[in-house]
């Protein structure tokens, strides 16, 4: 009784609107204040391993006027991007701040962000620990739309004075013997994340119904040459139950005839001239259920954070998981593209972000959706 006393304590949301409300501070804290089975879907992104610190430490001890900052091993310097409107160079800095003490004056770092375990084995225990919340929060026949990229170990060069390593299919280089490297994986192996919290979340009791494949048409160039450049991503369906909540026709895709139903040649096929000879053989209907490849642009958002949640990515999830007026709910609500979102389809939402600056830039995007009318 004591434990349901201290999960519901009430928490104030930093911002809220007719439909949702968005909260400012941990992850887990926040969502053990929620009520049980008070949300009928997740959609989320959370920070991928190793990829970048968010800027939420806080330091304890050492000196007061100290940056409490260690020199960065590198900096990542992108030069030109597959999609012209995203801004100018981005810099990202990687250094030993990450983990660890101060070392210019001792300082301890306190940091409750999620991607900066030192292993990938740490990050998938946390995840599945948070996760466990997620299912309590979520409705019987609740579903959970989780999109993961993966990551490569660090490659250490023998030749040349920087190094290549591709996390989450952006270029970054590093000099030469540094690096996010994991000591149980080979270089230049693929860390396999996103497999790996999907597998740990089916074996605590998540029903992992499918993989679904997000295809970049415009991905991140990489300086690569010997694989592939990266322009996928994985979006996985999971579910609290055997049985849950899916609209299949909600995200149906639209179907053309390129024929009549009795010529020798008619053979139907999905809209835009693309042929699918084994599709609605028996009848002529304009729709097909939808497919497991979903090919979409990324999106910049000059204001945002990194990692940008598409609306078309995310807008089928929402249509399928849920039908007006339930709750959506995205604990890594980053810049807020779940909450727009779900002010635009008329559905509830609740969001969760650690850091305040991610959660002002989600206000102000918010607020401004939330005027407007729904679309339904």
């Amino acid at each position: 009784m004591k434990q349901l006393i201290q999960r519901r304590k009430a928490i104030e949301p930093y911002y809220s609107t007719k439909l949702g409300r968005l909260y400012c501070g941990d992850v887990l804290a926040t969502l053990k204040s929620l009520p049980s089975e008070s949300a009928q879907c997740c959609v989320t992104s959370p920070p991928y391993w190793g990829l970048r610190d968010y800027g939420t430490a806080t330091w304890v001890g050492g000196n007061i006027n100290c940056e409490h900052k260690a020199p960065p091993r590198s900096s990542t310097i992108i030069k030109g991007s597959a999609n012209k409107k995203s801004g100018p160079n981005q810099i990202e800095q990687f250094g030993d701040q990450f983990w660890g003490d101060c070392p210019k004056c001792g300082a301890k770092r306190i940091d409750n962000q999620i991607g900066l375990e030192k292993t990938p084995e740490e990050y998938v225990i946390k995840m599945v620990k948070l996760f466990k919340e997620f299912r309590r929060v979520l409705k019987s026949d609740g579903t959970l739309w989780l999109n993961l990229g993966d990551s490569y170990n660090a490659y250490k060069a023998n030749t040349g004075d920087t190094e290549y390593t591709g996390i989450s299919n952006r270029p970054t280089h590093r000099k030469k013997g540094h690096g996010l490297e994991c000591k149980t994986l080979k270089p230049k192996d693929l860390v396999g994340i996103p497999w790996m919290v999907a597998f740990a979340l089916r074996a605590d009791g998540w029903y992992l119904r499918q993989e679904i494949i997000w295809s970049k048409p415009n991905p991140m160039p990489e300086a690569v040459k010997d694989r592939c450049t990266k322009s996928h991503e994985s979006l996985f369906l999971l579910s609290k139950n055997q049985k849950y909540y899916y609209d299949a026709d909600a995200i149906s895709e639209k179907t053309y005839w390129n024929g009549k139903s009795g010529d020798k040649n008619y053979r139907p096929g999905i809209e835009g001239g693309r042929i699918d000879s084994g599709m609605n053989s028996g009848g002529e209907k304009d729709s097909r259920n939808k497919r497991s490849v979903w090919t979409i642009n990324t999106e910049p958002y000059p204001e945002a954070h990194f990692a940008t949640f598409p609306l078309k990515l995310i807008e089928p999830c929402i249509r399928a998981g849920t039908k007006k007026g339930d709750t959506v709910l995205d604990p890594f609500m980053g810049s807020g593209t779940t909450g727009y979102l779900c002010e635009m389809l008329d559905r509830k939402w609740i969001g969760i972000e650690l850091n305040q600056k991610y959660c002002d830039l989600a206000k102000k995007r918010i607020n401004q959706e939330a005027l407007k009318p729904k679309l339904l």
